[in-house]
């Protein structure tokens, strides 16, 4: 029962904050519609420009801002568990390079962006992770947090240059997924959220199954085969999730970096290193961060805006040179 009272609190405060986020980005924007204006229209007083902005525009950017935070925020969590290692974040280890670039060589190929299959992005997503964590397998670099972030960081760097060099060469590619590559969540369609949504809910459903095998295995692999569960089979089935979450995000706003690393960092701080617990966090946080990050990429530099993914990155560098800098990195 105490247990549960020191639940409570946290994911309610995560939940007003979620709230605000949410209203936020129903209110604040580019443009001529003032926040009186917005809150107005929701309300149904407003002129039809801000009934358009409000309900047209700003909408459709925030569904799909909580659907992409709630994923991001819980692969982030899924993958430092799997992993053990509390510096593993989707953009570090290969997962949203190896996506980015499978859409790309797929737009090249002939494809075009808003008709581009999410499948190409999970497989881009999971084959980047693989490989990330098949190299890590050499001269044990997969035991020391440190080392894998900067083998998956050289991967990642690598990926986006060989996606770059196809930009370079492929001017339709450029110009077509200029904004998508930085990550952005505006001047998307509702269509997105049509097969976004679906994928999202269904690997979190597979997650819920894959949480209390993952709980044991935080107490080491021996202990977790003593309670009838097969870590290697337990890493899988996560990978395959965090690359079906992953892809799904990255092909609906492109490349969101540091968020699956700063969510699963604040959801620890609040209720501690049990993954049940920090999931439930993972998934109010990761949206509210999301959207937050969204609206000061609407104010920065107004009236234009910045993709949403410079102000993850401002924000996520800090966080990740902290993490690296404590005295007494969280065991997982």
């Amino acid at each position: 029962m105490e247990s549960g009272r020191c639940l409570l609190v946290p994911i309610l405060i995560a939940l007003i904050i979620l709230c605000l986020a949410t209203l936020s980005s129903f209110l604040v924007g580019a443009g001529d519609v003032t926040p009186s204006r917005a809150l107005a229209a929701l309300f149904g007083a407003a002129d039809e420009e801000a009934h358009f902005v409000v309900f047209e525009l700003r909408m459709v950017r925030t569904l799909l801002g909580v659907t992409v935070g709630i994923a991001l925020g819980a692969a982030g969590s899924l993958l430092q568990a799997a992993t053990r290692n509390p510096l593993a974040e989707p953009g570090l280890l290969g997962v949203s390079a190896g996506a980015s670039f499978a859409v790309v060589v797929a737009i090249s190929l002939g494809s075009s962006a808003a008709g581009l299959h999410i499948w190409v992005a999970v497989a881009g997503a999971l084959g980047g992770c693989l490989l990330v964590l098949l190299v890590s397998q050499v001269r044990g670099v997969g035991d020391d947090p440190v080392r894998l972030v900067l083998a998956g960081a050289a991967f990642s760097s690598m990926l986006m240059a060989m996606t770059t060099l196809l930009l370079l060469f492929d001017q339709r590619t450029a110009d077509e997924i200029r904004f998508w590559i930085i990550g952005a969540l505006g001047g998307r369609s509702a269509e997105i959220l049509s097969w976004t949504a679906p994928m999202i809910l269904c690997s979190l459903i597979v997650m819920l199954v894959l949480v209390r095998p993952l709980a044991s295995l935080a107490l080491g692999e021996k202990i977790a085969t003593g309670l009838g569960h097969n870590p290697r089979l337990t890493r899988l089935l996560t990978l395959i999730v965090v690359a079906f979450l992953v892809g799904a995000a990255t092909a609906a706003a492109g490349p969101i970096a540091f968020i699956g690393l700063i969510v699963p960092f604040a959801a620890r701080a609040l209720v501690g290193t049990d993954i049940r617990r920090v999931l439930w966090m993972a998934v109010l946080l990761g949206p509210s961060l999301v959207l937050v990050a969204d609206v000061l990429s609407r104010l920065a530099v107004r009236p234009y805006e910045l993709p949403i993914g410079v102000i993850t990155a401002i924000i996520g560098a800090p966080v990740l040179v902290a993490v690296v800098r404590s005295q007494r990195m969280p065991s997982l």
